[in-house]
């Protein structure tokens, strides 16, 4: 064993830890092939605060990942760390099931109180398995159960979980494809600004007359619904996300969303608000529904609620309670630290109005992003909401299509990903073909570390710009086949990728 270039202090205590390339290496060897961000961050965190990370390599890091959105109050808040602490000081059971315990009861009553208006005073709570894909599932299942009907309405580009049912609805066509359907499932047309599936754009990028890509994902809706030969047999359900994330940061419009709400309730289908990702003010809102004025029938909660801990919860109007007992459960619904750690932050969010600071921050944040984006044409598009941030990156040199939108670039965003870790920036990527640039930083995070979010964002861009221009003009080995990646090519877009 070796000592690693880190050996931080937390709390006056040394912080020892092994050689990261012997940890990652080990990783490697015994993780299996479906790692993900462990290829393209190969960093060992060993010690964080706020919105910092201290890796084993003697580095700190920028965390604009945040757990991919779970850290509403960064690493280690000192709220939710007091929580998880006293409950342990206390000797509270810390598995019981979905046993009543004065930890539950709290953290319940913190929920309910800021639940988006709408749900109704006497809304049912259920807790899931921990991850939101389980509560994903549960919203489902209760929605068949309570319509008796079968058929779920889904979005391109949505994105509800890995699970069977989650999975179903989820648009990724390239983790869906090996397995068999699970579910009957129509997809529907999601407005995207850059991306639009009707080739025409939000807010007329072109200067022809005529309605715009929400206007016709509404039309195009209620006459697939109405059709008796449309195909469609009678929806259980109509699920969806405010902003979708793992597509690329692609923020529904409220008149859409509002437009969806009239919909599904004009024609008895329930309607499902995916908020595992945009709730707890990650938005700007509380909840992203509050954008829009909406009220689900069935909300999806997880990631931030557990305060960095694994919960996750469906909140349902009352007169869909039709479950018998045992309908739905998880031997880890009753996660007492995560009760704890999520009180706390649920707290601390409403009390020091971090939904509101999201929107401020994230407004300049977004500006920022497209002053950016005025010098480079290699990002196409710019777009999110609050501190869920999205900059989708094109190929300017190929020829762009009907909407004026130019081919995704994913090597280019790759190189990105890997100049911003060098500069000890943690971001991930997203999107189509994985070419959107994505920030989810913590809602604690301060102006100076946002400013250089943004310096070091323009950085890696021009030196990833420069690296690849510099690739492409590198001759081709005649034993090489053209297209192929040459060793050091993979190792740039990776960053040593395992």
């Amino acid at each position: 064993m070796t000592i690693s270039a880190y050996s931080g202090t937390d709390a006056g205590r040394l912080t020892p830890a092994m050689d990261p390339a012997e940890i990652l290496a080990r990783q490697r060897e015994r993780e299996s092939a479906a790692r993900t961000y462990a290829r393209t961050l190969p960093i060992v965190p060993v010690r964080a605060e706020g919105a910092t990370i201290f890796g084993a390599d003697g580095r700190s890091y920028l965390d604009c990942l945040s757990g991919a959105g779970t850290l509403a109050l960064g690493h280690n808040h000192p709220d939710v760390v007091q929580a998880i602490t006293e409950t342990l000081s206390r000797g509270a059971p810390l598995h019981t099931l979905d046993l009543a315990t004065p930890e539950k009861d709290a953290f319940t009553e913190e929920l309910r109180s800021c639940l988006p208006p709408g749900l109704g005073s006497d809304v049912k709570l259920h807790f899931c398995g921990p991850s939101g894909a389980d509560a994903v599932e549960a919203a489902l299942k209760l929605a068949q159960t309570a319509t008796g009907n079968q058929t779920l309405l889904a979005f391109t580009g949505g994105y509800h979980g890995m699970t069977s049912g989650a999975l179903a609805v989820t648009g990724n066509v390239a983790v869906k494809s090996p397995l068999p359907a699970a579910m009957s499932v129509v997809r529907l047309p999601f407005p995207h600004p850059y991306r639009c599936p009707f080739g025409v754009g939000l807010g007329g990028r072109l200067p022809t007359a005529g309605p715009d890509g929400a206007e016709l994902s509404i039309r195009y809706i209620e006459r697939l619904l109405d059709d008796p030969l449309g195909g469609v047999t009678a929806p259980a359900a109509l699920i969806v996300e405010a902003v979708q994330g793992e597509a690329g940061v692609v923020p529904a419009p409220d008149d859409w969303l509002r437009a969806i709400r009239e919909i599904t309730r004009r024609r008895g289908i329930l309607l499902i608000l995916d908020e595992v990702q945009t709730g707890v003010g990650r938005t700007g809102r509380f909840w992203a529904a509050q954008h829009s004025g909406i009220a689900p029938d069935i909300l999806v909660m997880s990631k931030a609620i557990g305060g960095g801990q694994p919960l996750a919860v469906i909140a349902y109007r009352a007169e869909l309670d039709v479950w018998t007992p045992g309908a739905h459960t998880g031997t880890f619904r009753g996660n007492q630290l995560a009760m704890a750690a999520g009180r706390a932050t649920l707290r601390r969010v409403r009390r020091d109005g971090l939904d509101e600071r999201a929107a401020e921050l994230g407004a300049r944040l977004l500006t920022g992003l497209r002053e950016l984006a005025r010098a480079r044409p290699h990002v196409g598009h710019v777009r999110g909401r609050g501190l869920m941030l999205g900059a989708e990156l094109v190929d300017p040199t190929a020829a762009a299509d009907a909407a004026g939108a130019h081919p995704a670039d994913p090597r280019l965003a790759a190189l990105v990903r890997a100049e911003c870790l060098r500069r000890g920036l943690i971001i991930e990527l997203g999107g189509r073909h994985g070419a959107v640039i994505r920030l989810l930083p913590p809602l604690i995070i301060t102006d100076s570390q946002a400013s250089r979010v943004l310096a070091t964002l323009a950085d890696a861009l021009d030196a990833a710009v420069r690296r690849l221009v510099a690739t492409l003009a590198r001759p081709i080995p005649a034993d090489r086949p053209r297209g192929e990646p040459t060793p050091t090519d993979r190792e740039d877009a990776g960053r040593g990728a395992q």
